[in-house]
């Protein structure tokens, strides 16, 4: 995928206005990423154009960030700003620009990660090379393809892997429990077993901006023949894009997705099992005693899992500080709103460490056919402080929802 784009700073009083865009956005405390067909407003190159937004009798500059889809897709985040319900932007022509580059959003290749920063500071790796377990522990554990470290924007991990109680536990990642695949029945989660797992293949794109960062690669879901031969069975593209808020010091917002096909004649049964899916291990800090559960439907920590939900907030104690992650559902994903996986209070052996997981397949099997394409579309919120329920709410109405959008 090709990125174009640029900072723009200046523009004189001969600019022409090409579109006025008035968008509703209700009152929301976190930002939100939008995006426009830029060709439904103009053939002009993205080099050619600036976006503001008119307050009033000011103007501000937005950064913004062309990516094509088919047609040119229009990226740019619109910040919260209380009491403002309703906001207008244009698509300018200016007569002149001055460019400034703001440093912005990277994601680079660091010691088999993709390291994804802002301005420098790490926030999340994503592991292509593959990770081996702890001397003495059964190499069957090695595992690639899964997000590790994700650390909150004040700089806490939040994610934990190759834990004693679970070796094959691996950050955020979301390989399949219970599966049958040509008669046989593979396992791609419990790997010990060398029934199957799930592989890093190969990069498809890669992008840096100033609005996000995204890759784009291929997994394979590999099931371990009794002949000592191996065969993917589910290819899967995997798109991990991360926009960070311009000046925003206590969160930034990872949107993950997984697009699911049969790598062969023969189609995948995943059958229904308790948990598999998209699974997050969570910071071995967090005990029964320091962190906490909120879901879309006013469950806690005693009584998620097993109940279903469109988000849910883990967060905790981190040292000094507080934090968590929210985990949102799109309501296009199979089985939505979703069933829950977690670990409750007393999970291993009392201590109560914490284990959140998607899991559309907890009580409903799902037949993948071969030349058919299936999603799963997550969005989340890294964050430090506390999360209410109504913060949580309107974030996922706005990722559920694209926003109003008046000519």
């Amino acid at each position: 995928m090709l990125i174009l784009f640029l900072l723009v700073i200046n523009l004189t009083a001969s600019a022409q206005v090409i579109a006025t865009l008035t968008m509703e956005t209700g009152n929301s405390e976190t930002a939100i990423p939008v995006s426009i067909n830029l060709d439904q407003y103009t053939f002009l190159s993205a080099d050619s154009i600036l976006l503001n937004e008119i307050t009033g009798n000011s103007t501000n500059k937005i950064n913004f960030q062309v990516s094509f889809q088919n047609t040119r897709i229009l990226n740019w985040i619109i910040q919260p700003k209380k009491g403002q319900t309703k906001r207008v932007f244009q698509l300018i022509k200016p007569s002149a620009f001055i460019y400034e580059n703001n440093g912005g959003m990277m994601a680079i290749n660091k010691n088999g990660a993709i390291s994804f920063t802002n301005n420098g500071r790490s926030l999340l790796n994503y592991q292509f090379q593959t990770v081996y377990p702890p001397t003495g522990i059964d190499t069957n554990y090695k595992r690639s393809g899964f997000i590790h470290p994700l650390f909150t924007p004040h700089g806490q991990a939040l994610t934990a892997i190759q834990p004693k109680d679970h070796y094959h536990h691996y950050g955020i990642w979301n390989p399949w429990t219970h599966t049958v695949f040509e008669k046989d029945t593979v396992d791609f989660w419990n790997i010990k077993d060398k029934k199957g797992t799930v592989r890093f293949a190969k990069f498809i794109s890669q992008t840096n901006g100033p609005v996000f960062s995204e890759i784009e690669v291929l997994h394979e879901h590999v099931r371990f023949q009794k002949d000592g031969t191996e065969k993917v069975a589910l290819n899967e593209l995997q798109t991990i894009r991360v926009y960070y808020p311009q000046g925003e010091k206590d969160y930034y917002i990872v949107d993950f997705s997984s697009q699911l096909s049969c790598a062969s004649e023969s189609p995948l049964l995943i059958v229904a099992y308790r948990y598999g899916g998209l699974g997050w291990r969570a910071t071995e800090e967090w005990t029964k005693d320091n962190c906490e559960v909120l879901t879309s439907e006013g469950k806690t920590r005693i009584n998620t899992d097993g109940s279903k939900a469109r988000w849910i907030a883990t967060q905790g104690t981190l040292g000094n500080d507080y934090g968590g992650l929210l985990m949102m559902s799109y309501p296009a994903n199979y089985n939505h709103p979703e069933p829950l996986r977690i670990w409750d209070e007393k999970s291993n052996a009392g201590r109560g460490d914490m284990f959140v997981n998607f899991a559309p397949t907890k009580d409903k099997d799902w037949l993948l056919e071969p030349g058919k394409t299936y999603t799963l579309k997550y969005r989340f919120v890294v964050y430090n402080g506390k999360m209410t329920a109504d913060k949580a709410e309107a974030a996922w109405q706005h990722f559920a929802k694209a926003v109003a959008i008046t000519k």
